[in-house]
């Protein structure tokens, strides 16, 4: 336990040095694209001396470093303004949105860890094999599809012609928790398949690259069983790599969920940042992409953590 928490604090100290650079990236690129603040919330038809007004009360005649404090100060008390008139707040609205997203990323780790750990597992056991050729062959072609296209297959096949699971929509579990399976179904899919095929990938080099070790064969000469062997030693030391590998997809799937999003017609993060990019709404965008960036940052501390609970000699890292 000590040693998780020295980690924990050692990763919690550079937290800060992340946010100042992740923050100061997305504001200086938003502030380089193309359109007029106020012009976008006033429209075009407004005169030039109300959008001047309106740039002078909002502070964007400022010098951009003074904007760019400004707007740190603000993040700090999780205020991300507002979005363009209809004005609302944009704190609540990530507040409803981000849940979704978070729901179906984690939804597709989960299937992408549990397919892809007991196929790459399983052609590592009987690797060169017929077994392994299939998993490889699998592996391969649901590599090279992307989830996008993976997610149209998907509708037209089990909603458009089996008619078995909804084209879109979103039914919270509070209110129907069947119905909430149902909508989350092919969207998870379309998310977890490409992971889940190049992690299978993974999982079955380290796992070869271990049995292949000299302990493995001293432990099985000395009588101890193949299986006990595996589940005690190979598995615990070959878990590492793929554990990394998954937490850093897990970026990959909150990127890929707002993409996804959009396809299935979920109200996530990804309509949000669609809405933002279309009415030229750049605080919108900025909430949005900075709450995915301190998400993905977060999930790289607890991965750092698991490699600990996974195999405590790497307490020196």
């Amino acid at each position: 336990m000590e040693i998780i928490l020295r980690l924990l604090f050692r990763r919690l100290m550079a937290l800060p040095i992340m946010i100042l650079g992740v923050t100061a990236l997305v504001f200086i690129v938003l502030q380089f694209t193309p359109g007029d603040p106020a012009t976008v919330a006033l429209g075009e038809s407004a005169s030039e001396a109300a959008k001047e007004i309106y740039r002078e009360q909002h502070g964007l005649n400022d010098p951009v470093v003074v904007q760019y404090f400004r707007f740190l100060s603000n993040l700090f008390v999780l205020d991300f303004g507002m979005t363009t008139p209809p004005e609302q707040p944009i704190i609540d609205m990530i507040a409803k949105a981000f849940p979704l997203t978070l729901q179906l990323t984690f939804i597709g780790v989960f299937l992408a860890a549990i397919v892809s750990f007991s196929l790459g597992i399983l052609a590592a056991l009987y690797r060169d094999r017929w077994v392994d050729q299939v998993i490889r062959l699998i592996s391969v072609a649901a590599v090279a599809t992307p989830s996008f296209w993976l997610g149209i297959l998907l509708i037209q096949y089990f909603s458009l012609k089996l008619d078995w699971l909804p084209s879109g929509g979103f039914v919270p579990f509070s209110e129907d928790p069947n119905e909430y399976f149902r909508s989350m179904i092919l969207p998870s899919l379309a998310l977890a398949v490409p992971v889940c095929a190049s992690l299978i990938r993974v999982v079955r080099t380290t796992m070869v690259e271990e049995m292949d070790k000299d302990y493995v064969r001293t432990a099985i000469g000395n009588g101890v069983p193949y299986s006990t062997v595996i589940r005690h030693n190979v598995l615990r030391n070959a878990l590492i790599t793929p554990v990394t590998v998954l937490g850093l997809r897990v970026g990959y799937l909150l990127g890929g969920a707002v993409v996804i999003e959009q396809i299935f017609d979920l109200p996530g993060m990804g309509k949000l940042i669609f809405n933002g990019i279309v009415n030229h709404d750049l605080h919108l965008v900025q909430g949005v992409v900075l709450t995915i960036a301190f998400t993905f940052v977060l999930v790289n501390i607890i991965v750092d953590i698991l490699y600990l609970l996974i195999n405590p000699k790497i307490r020196s890292l």
